[in-house]
């Protein structure tokens, strides 16, 4: 009952054929169960129970067998003694069911003299045929592109893999159980938009064929949850699905999921000091403590999280004051003259996409325990609120953990003929090949001169966090399904 080279198809097919003979359906329709395998060790010594599961592993000890059954979250162990079930229900089991099969099963429990919480069978049955076997235990799924292709086999047999979606869904759960405690409601926005809103980011186009429009696929939900802030809601999120037509890397994939929320008459500062809270919160709740090892690294979320200044950080590390090259022209030629960045790739970019990425490639590596990045240039925030003190700067920071940004954040700009004039400027970003920026968005502008309440925003990627906390060294690791060629 392991995984040789004869376990074939056909062989499990021959199997099955055993199984029908004998009078058993290779797939029905339901089982009765009266506990689930996780209950199995909480149970009372001789409380009898059915339950159900796949097929692990199997040891045979003569006239005895010791079975693991399992699933994505549980494993427990049942036995079949050949003097406790009919002799032709033994020899069924031993000679028809494989690895990778499912069965139901009805018995008593018991402890082995090893101290093992056990089933003893008096009673079992056939649930579902595997006609392909599982990978190894032991050794896995080797190729990496059917570990994504076929993630469900990881997940049946590794439970360490497992774990991480068990994870995911609990973060998630934790985050909208804090957020509603604190009073906030859940919005759904459009996937589907008329223009792409939101963030500085490629989209994904797509066409509506009912309406006979062109659309994008959302990069974000912002610029819907401010609708609803005007719309008398004042504390909002959502955990949206999102969508950005760019490269994939180790901490960035295509399709993501990203939370934000949005608080009326809340600024940044205000933000800072809800995000540590919560955010530790949720680490203690899943992790169980406020420090991490993420790839033989610590990280440490305990204390007080610092704040740094976003163009201090880049005189630092890129020994470039962006103050002093207020012009595209040259700051570029200053970044091109250092040979900080690829001439090639930085030709079509606005100031705020050329400032953002000299950041990305010069100063964000560096910042590995959880660190606020404070006073981000204009051009960087087309939807953030100026700073009262300088105009230079907006009302925002980002929480850079690991050198990934985790969460942006800002108080948000109410102000629609500010908001028109931001909006322009990217347009002429547009204009000239940049394809991160974004149009005008006039629906949202019809909006804002409706009355915007003064308010704070946050988005946070579910993935990227996810990744720090189960130790994933790739973020498509987090992704049950991640699409794939």
């Amino acid at each position: 009952m392991k995984n040789t080279t004869e376990d074939t198809t056909e062989v499990r097919i021959s199997k099955m054929q055993n199984l029908l003979d004998s009078g058993l359906n290779a797939y029905p329709d339901r089982y009765e169960c009266t506990h689930t395998i996780g209950e199995l060790k909480g149970l009372e010594e001789g409380i009898t129970a059915s339950m159900a599961g796949r097929v692990l592993s199997v040891r045979r000890f003569g006239k005895l067998m010791f079975v693991t059954i399992g699933n994505a979250i549980n494993r427990g162990q049942i036995s079949l003694k050949k003097n406790e079930l009919e002799e032709d229900d033994f020899n069924l089991f031993m000679n028809s069911v494989d690895l990778g099969d499912f069965v139901g099963v009805y018995g008593q429990r018991y402890t082995t003299k090893k101290g093992e919480p056990t089933l003893g069978v008096k009673k079992w049955t056939f649930l579902s045929k595997s006609l392909r076997p599982l990978p190894d235990k032991y050794h896995g799924i080797k190729d990496s592109e059917a570990r994504l292709k076929q993630r469900y086999l990881s997940t049946c047999t590794d439970s360490e893999v497992a774990d991480i979606y068990i994870k995911r869904a609990k973060l998630k759960q934790v985050l909208r159980s804090f957020l509603e405690k604190h009073h906030f409601i859940e919005i759904d926005t459009p996937a589907i938009q008329i223009q792409k809103s939101g963030a500085l980011a490629r989209s994904f186009k797509t066409h509506h064929n009912a309406l006979d429009i062109d659309a994008e696929l959302r990069i974000a939900p912002e610029t819907y949850l401010k609708r609803a802030l005007v719309g008398g809601f004042e504390r909002v999120y959502e955990i949206a699905t999102c969508f950005r037509n760019e490269g994939m890397s180790l901490a960035h994939w295509p399709e993501f999921h990203m939370l934000e929320f949005y608080a009326a008459y809340w600024n940044f500062e205000d933000l800072i000091n809800f995000t540590e809270i919560m955010l530790k919160h949720v680490i203690d709740t899943i992790v169980g403590n406020n420090k991490i090892i993420y790839q033989e690294q610590e990280i440490d979320f305990s204390g007080d999280w610092p704040r740094l200044s976003f163009r201090e950080l880049l005189i630092e590390k890129a020994d470039i004051d962006i103050n002093a090259f207020p012009t595209i022209e040259g700051l570029r030629a200053e970044i091109i003259n250092r040979n900080l960045l690829d001439a090639k790739t930085i030709a079509n970019l606005g100031r705020g996409s050329l400032i953002d990425e000299l950041y990305k490639k010069t100063a964000r590596p560096s910042i590995i325990n959880p660190t606020f990045l404070v006073g981000h240039p204009i051009e960087l925030s087309p939807l953030a609120r100026n700073n009262d003190n300088d105009a230079s700067i907006v009302d925002r920071f980002q929480l850079v953990v690991n050198g990934w940004e985790v969460v942006n954040a800002y108080s948000e700009l109410a102000d629609p003929i500010e908001q028109r004039k931001r909006f322009e400027v990217q347009a002429a970003a547009v204009q000239s090949g940049d394809e991160n920026a974004l149009d005008i968005d006039e629906d949202f502008l019809l909006a804002l001169e409706h009355g915007m309440p003064p308010a704070a925003g946050w988005g946070m990627g579910i993935e990227r966090i996810l990744a720090l906390l189960t130790d994933s060294s790739n973020i498509k690791d987090t992704i049950m399904f991640p699409i794939h060629r």
